[in-house]
Parts: structure tokens; sequence; C-alpha cells
């Protein structure tokens, strides 16, 4: 007499195909070895930080912008200097003030020091401008750094966070093809989970890096133009200054 097998002879490969719910992400990371849970910790550390970063700096160089709008406006509208001065103090977040408040600082100490007895005007004059431009470029350089602080973060979690993923995943295979030395079994579900842990480490160490270097990017932009504007307007009040000052 011959044996057929019985259904339960299957009963577990038809369990889990019937259920079609496919794998539990959740349950692999929680079930996750420590280096892997170590590197998925890191990777939402640095995506929390970098957005945190992206917002604040987002809304910084929105109202530094803005404010060097007004202040322009203001500039290039008011006749006296010591009034522009006291509208610089109210927009403090625009980089633009910050330059011409060192200039007109400098300016006023060179102006209150001309003329003493036994200087040679000329040369007089030129120290003067010199002074008020190297005010100018120090505050520039200051503004600048200040806008680019916590902006290089966003630039290493861009460049360093994929790697960060990818050792997670070449972790995750090894230890896969460990299960399939163990176990001396070769099939899917041997390698599911291990696989499924390490792709999982990949896709965390993308979600981190592409906003990263997208906000990177488009702050780095940001800051070059408000850069440029800086240095159009120490031109144009190194301009002002040696036709009314030192003419």
């Amino acid at each position: 007499m011959v044996l057929l097998p019985t259904s339960n002879t299957f009963a577990p490969p038809l369990a889990a195909a019937a259920a079609g719910g496919g794998l539990d992400y959740m349950e692999i990371i929680s079930h996750a070895g420590p280096v892997v849970l170590g590197v998925l910790a890191l990777l939402i550390l640095a995506s929390v930080v970098s957005w945190g970063i992206i917002l604040k700096k987002w809304l910084h160089l929105r109202r530094a912008q803005g404010e060097s709008v007004k202040f322009l406006e203001t500039f290039w509208q008011s006749k006296r200097l010591d009034a522009i001065y006291q509208a610089a103090e109210a927009l403090s977040a625009s980089p633009i003030s910050q330059v011409f408040r060192a200039g007109y600082v400098e300016l006023s100490k060179v102006t209150a020091s001309q003329k003493r007895p036994g200087e040679d005007a000329m040369s007089e004059q030129l120290g003067g401008i010199e002074n008020v431009e190297r005010a100018l470029k120090r505050a520039a350089v200051a503004e600048v750094t200040h806008l680019e602080s916590t902006v290089p973060f966003l630039g290493t979690t861009a460049s360093a966070a994929p790697f960060v993923g990818l050792f997670g995943t070449v972790w995750g295979i090894m230890r896969a093809f460990n299960d399939i030395y163990q176990m001396g079994n070769a099939n899917l579900a041997t390698v599911a989970k291990p696989i499924s842990e390490a792709l999982i480490a990949t896709a965390f160490g993308l979600a981190a890096a592409i906003p990263a270097v997208v906000a990177y990017n488009y702050f780095v932009s940001r800051i070059r133009v408000l850069d440029t504007e800086m240095a159009n307007f120490s031109n144009d009040f190194l301009n002002i200054v040696r036709r009314h000052f030192f003419s």
C-alpha cells in the first residue's frame, strides 16, 4: 500500500502563503542585532537633528532675506546715516544691516579723529577709507560664518548616512549567510528576515541623506546670494563714504 502525503505535510508553507501579509518590519527591527540597531539609532538621530536644523535655518534665512530687503529700502530712501543706523538696530537679523552698522561705527571713529595737527590730509583720508573697508569686510565674514552655522552638519549627514546604512546592509547580509551556514538550509524563509533587516538599514540611510543633501544645496545657494548682496552693499557704501567724507 502506498501512503500519500496528507495536507498537514505542507501546512506551514501554505499557512505562510495564505497569510499574505508580508513581513512585519517593526518586528524585524525589534529583533535586529545590536549592530544594526545601533546603525538605525544613529541614522534616526541624524535625521531628527537634520530636520531640526532644516526648519531653524529656513526660518533664519527667510527672516534675514526679508529684513535685508527692508533695510536696503530704508538705506536708499533715507538721507541721514544716523537715521539709517537707528533703523538697522531694529533689523538685527539682516546681515546687510550688520555690515552697515560696523562700517558706520568705524566711519564715526575715523571722522572724529580727522584733521589732527601735523598729520598729512591725503594719507589720513586713505587710511580712513581703508579702515572703513576693513570693518565692512570683517563684518561680512562674521555674518557669513553665522549664516553657515550648523549647515555643514547637513553636508556631513548627506555624505555619511548612505555609507552608514550600507554598513548595516553588509552586516545584515553577513548575518543571513551565517544563518544559512548554521541551518544548512538556503530557502527564502531562512534569509528573508536578515536580508530585510539589511535593506531597512539602507532605507534609513537614504531617508536621512536625501533631505539633508537637498537642504544643504538650497541653504548654500541662499547664503551665496546674501554674501553677494553684502559685497555689493559694501562697495556702494564705500563709494558714498568717499564722495561725502573723503572728497
